[in-house]
This record gives C-alpha cells, sequence and structure tokens, in this order.
C-alpha cells in the first residue's frame, strides 16, 4: 500500500430513482439497498481501505450528509470530508479534491469513485485499481475503468477504444458516447470495440491540473487560487465563498471527453453502478418464481412472479396474482408500480413533491 495513493468517494447525490426507500434526507449510498449487512457508502470505503491508507480517503459529499458520513465511517476525520455548498456536478468537487490532495502531497495518485456502486468481485477490484494507480504514478495519463459490457443497455455511457494495447492492459480511449439509443448500442456490444463507462478515474494529481488547466480553465483558477489555503482552516470559508462561482458541468464531458491522453483498463469485477430498481432486481438473488424480497420482509406470495419487494422490517405482505412490479415502502409511503415503469420514477418523485410536500421525498 503506497502512501502516495489516496481515494475520492462521491457520496453527494439523492438516488430519487430508489424512492421512496432513498430520499433526501437519508439517500441510498447511506442505506443498505443491496442486503449486504453494510451501507453503499460503508462497502465502498471498506474496498479503498485495502488500497490506500485511511487517512489519504476523503469523501465528497454535501454539508447536510456530512454527519451521516461521520457516523458510517469509522476513522474520518472531519478534515477528509469535503462538503460542497452548492450543487455544481461532478467537475467542480473533483477539481476542488484534486487541488487539495496536490496541496497535501505533489506526487499523489488517487482514485474517484462513486460511493453507491456495487462490487461483486472485492479482488479483482482490488487489483485493478491498484494496477490503474502503478499506471498514473509513472504516465501522464487520466485512466478509466471501462465495464465488458453484457447487453446493449441504453442506461450507460460508452467507451470507443483502441484495440492496441497501451503498457498492461490499457488502450487508448477514442471517443466517449453518452446514453446511445438501442440500435447503436446494438452496434457497440457487436463491434467488440466499446465498454461501458464506469465512472470511476485514476490519475496523478499533477496530470489532473494539467488536464483542468488546459479544458476547464475557469474552474481551475478558482481553486487554483486556493493553493495556500487548502489544508488550512481558511480552507472551508474560501469553499463556503466560491464554490458557487464554478459551471455546472460533469468530468466527463469537461475534462475526459476533451484531453488527449486518456486511456481505458477494461474490467470485469461484477459491477453494477445501482442506478435503479431494475439494476438491483438483475443483481439479487431470487425465489423460484423470479421474485427479489429484502431478506427482513415477511411475505405470503400467491401466483406472483417477477416482483421487487422491499418494505420496512417486521411488515408483512401478502400478494396474489401480481407479475413484474415493484413494491416499495418507507417514510409512512408506499409505491407500487410496474417494473417497466421504473424509468418514471423521477417524475413520481416530482409529483409527490408537488401533491404531498418535501417531507414525503
Amino acid at each position: 500500500m503506497q502512501n502516495n495513493y489516496y481515494a475520492v468517494i462521491m457520496a453527494g447525490g439523492v438516488g430519487s430513482r430508489f424512492w421512496p426507500v432513498s430520499r433526501t434526507s437519508y439517500p441510498k449510498q447511506f442505506i443498505d439497498i443491496a442486503g449486504t449487512g453494510k451501507s453503499l457508502i460503508q462497502a465502498t470505503f471498506d474496498r479503498f481501505k485495502a488500497i490506500v491508507p485511511v487517512e489519504n480517503i476523503y469523501i465528497l459529499t454535501n454539508e447536510k450528509y456530512k454527519d451521516l458520513v461521520l457516523e458510517q465511517l469509522a476513522g474520518i476525520g472531519e478534515d477528509q470530508v469535503l462538503c460542497e455548498p452548492a450543487m455544481r456536478n461532478t467537475a467542480p468537487c473533483i477539481a476542488y479534491a484534486t487541488h487539495k490532495i496536490y496541496a497535501r502531497d505533489p506526487h499523489a495518485a488517487m482514485v474517484i469513485a462513486p460511493s453507491d456502486h456495487l462490487i461483486l468481485d472485492t479482488a479483482q477490484f482490488t487489483a485493478d485499481v491498484t494496477n490503474a494507480l502503478n499506471m498514473a504514478s509513472s504516465a501522464d495519463v487520466l485512466i478509466t475503468l471501462g465495464i465488458q459490457p453484457s447487453r446493449p443497455d441504453t442506461g450507460y455511457g460508452y467507451i470507443n477504444f483502441d484495440k492496441d494495447i497501451v503498457g498492461e492492459g490499457f488502450h487508448q480511449v477514442k471517443q466517449f458516447t453518452e446514453k446511445p439509443v438501442l440500435e447503436k448500442a446494438k452496434e457497440f456490444v457487436a463491434s467488440g470495440e466499446y465498454l461501458w463507462n464506469a465512472g470511476i478515474f485514476i490519475w496523478s494529481a499533477a496530470s489532473a491540473l494539467k488536464g483542468f488547466e488546459m479544458h476547464m480553465p475557469q474552474i481551475n483558477t478558482l481553486f487554483a487560487g486556493a493553493q495556500e489555503l487548502y489544508n488550512t482552516p481558511q480552507e472551508k470559508s474560501f469553499i463556503i465563498e466560491n464554490y458557487g462561482n464554478c459551471e455546472n458541468i460533469s468530468i466527463d464531458y469537461g475534462l475526459m471527453e476533451r484531453a488527449d491522453n486518456v486511456i481505458v483498463l477494461p474490467v470485469d469485477f461484477g459491477w453494477s453502478d445501482l442506478g435503479t430498481w431494475a439494476s438491483l432486481y438483475d443483481l439479487a438473488s431470487k425465489d423460484d418464481s423470479a421474485n427479489v424480497v429484502n431478506p427482513s420482509n415477511e411475505a405470503i406470495l400467491y401466483n406472483a412472479s417477477g416482483c421487487m419487494i422491499n418494505l420496512p422490517a417486521g411488515k408483512k405482505l401478502i400478494v396474489k396474482g401480481l407479475s413484474d412490479f415493484i413494491i416499495a415502502e418507507s417514510n409512512n409511503t408506499l409505491m407500487i408500480v410496474p417494473r417497466s415503469s421504473e424509468q418514471e420514477v423521477k417524475q413520481i418523485v416530482a409529483d409527490v413533491k408537488e401533491r404531498f410536500g418535501s417531507d414525503f421525498i
């Protein structure tokens, strides 16, 4: 384990597609939504503890989730929780973390990952991320991890890569494509030249800062102006006063799609971004009728199949003659919708807010 290796975990989202279990006051990253005995952020934190020193792990989150982070992650200090005072997408928060880490350690190599991914093969994950950190430490490159696609999914971004190998298993990235239509996704998968974009990035802090300076000068200039303030008591007030001035832009569009030194490592460690109820259903253990029932639930099912059921512990449920539905309850709110309509959950949440108020979202 290298002392100059760092991890940044992004944990500021609200996870509205997992409503009503995930809600604004207690979003999915803090919930054991996969039934593993740990919340998603706890599982992510534990994965990175095997790769970098605990004191080198930083959490990017919203100010209102700071106490939840400190409560759930043993060993994390307040100075390791970086709070975003305004929602500005992923590029500003990652630029902030990179500048802060560079000020602490100019030789730092870092991995940036969401807090709400499910990884089944943690040993392979450790090996792949360590391989990428080693590459980032020795070359001026920006690395992304690419997942071998198992189906032509329209919900993921795709990475077109050169088949020639650069280094140990790495490939030059030709192009990124965001969420293609189904026919295009089918072409991508059939070609064998595309990977899903996992949204996990690895680079040296120095290489990233070069990229920020070239491709996101406004954001880079803002954070570069605080170089003497990082890791001091003055850092927080600077961020509160200036963060809201950042452009609202993703790291994919702001940096990765514009840089010419991006490489990808194809990986296969049992990954899911757990973005929707369907993604959880696909990965979960099922009964003989393809139902997924949270282990803490007590359900009697008659002639029911393909249902996704997640209720509060101890809740009794009887279902008869229902197929391919999501049944989820939390916060005194019950949702029953066809699994085929799960992409409409975000609109349902908006309607609930308008009808019943913010307390229910």
